[in-house]
């Protein structure tokens, strides 16, 4: 029995868009409707010196794998050179069980979270947003740019980071893809006239909230890959609408990412059509998620049978 290894290197190589990676997602959505695809809550350890340990379990029976994620974030990692955040995936047959293949799980990671923004972005963004505006510039400010630059017509990026070297480094990125960039000296600035956010800031136990969500202007769509953290919680009643990547998932979380009576239902119900996203223009929208497993297993099962019919050539 060979198990497959995919390296960082060789994921990020393959042909796969963000047209793939959402389809995929989709895919396993709608079976998960269907009772044909299953997703486990994240299992979370968190150590009194601020680590964050999760693991995740997802199944399909088309494609048939099972796949299970274990990930740590660490915000001290920085400090010796490494990156905050470091994952594995494996990758089983969900019928025989038999292993398949190891995933760099930092590359499913970030490619999984900005392809679960783009599923809820392309049903409660507008479809003409032009400007963008990311808060943190690390990995997931770089794979949701790629994203949503293949899904709107984005013009121009603002950019708010405390970092400079990341800042700096997003900020070249998006002018090699022919876009505006503009680096802001502050949160506001940078949110307050766009039409697509993504808050990607880096979990610690010393972050205080500094986003107010009534700076968003009418008609905008923010999508909070960091659990709502640095948003001022009492804010965001200034949303219209908000969905959550798993409403089952969420019940079952010790502390909930926004008062839910906010809100109005998860990305499996936005997918199957049990409930509307953006309404109107003006409406002010919002994706606030954990990470959800079932993107993990579309992910890792695409990049695993590319891989597989490139070796079969």
């Amino acid at each position: 029995m060979t198990i497959r290894y995919l390296s960082h290197c060789q994921l990020q190589a393959l042909p796969l868009t963000t047209h793939d990676i959402v389809a995929g997602i989709e895919h396993l959505l709608l079976e998960k409707s269907r009772q044909r695809a299953w997703n486990a809550p994240k299992a979370v350890i968190t150590p009194p010196d601020g680590r964050y340990m999760m693991a995740t379990l997802a199944a399909a029976d088309d494609p048939p794998f099972l796949a299970v994620k274990a990930l740590v974030l660490n915000p001290d990692n920085p400090k010796v050179g490494l990156a905050s955040i470091n994952a594995l995936v494996t990758l089983l047959d969900s019928r025989s069980g038999v292993p398949l293949a190891v995933v760099d799980g930092n590359w499913v990671t970030a490619v999984r979270t900005a392809g679960l923004s783009a599923v809820a972005a392309k049903r409660l963004a507008r479809p003409d947003s032009s400007v963008a505006a990311f808060i943190g510039c690390g990995l997931q400010a770089h794979s949701h740019l790629k994203a949503l630059k293949e899904l709107f017509p984005l013009q121009q990026i603002r950019a708010f980071g405390r970092g400079q070297a990341s800042r700096n480094s997003f900020c070249r990125d998006a002018e090699k893809m022919g876009l505006t960039v503009i680096a802001t000296q502050t949160a506001q600035e940078a949110i307050q006239d766009a039409d697509v956010i993504v808050t990607s800031v880096t979990l610690s136990p010393q972050l205080i909230p500094f986003l107010d969500a009534r700076w968003l202007k009418p008609g905008a769509f923010v999508t909070m890959t960091d659990l709502a953290a640095p948003w001022l919680h009492e804010t965001l009643s200034a949303l219209d609408r908000i969905f959550v990547d798993d409403l089952e998932q969420e019940a079952k979380m010790q502390k909930p990412l926004v008062t839910p009576e906010w809100v109005c239902g998860d990305l499996t119900g936005l997918v199957a059509g049990n409930v509307a996203g953006r309404s109107r223009d003006d409406e002010r929208t919002a994706f606030v998620f954990r990470g959800l497993a079932l993107g993990d297993l579309a992910v890792a099962g695409l990049a695993y049978q590319i891989s597989e019919k490139q070796s079969a050539l």
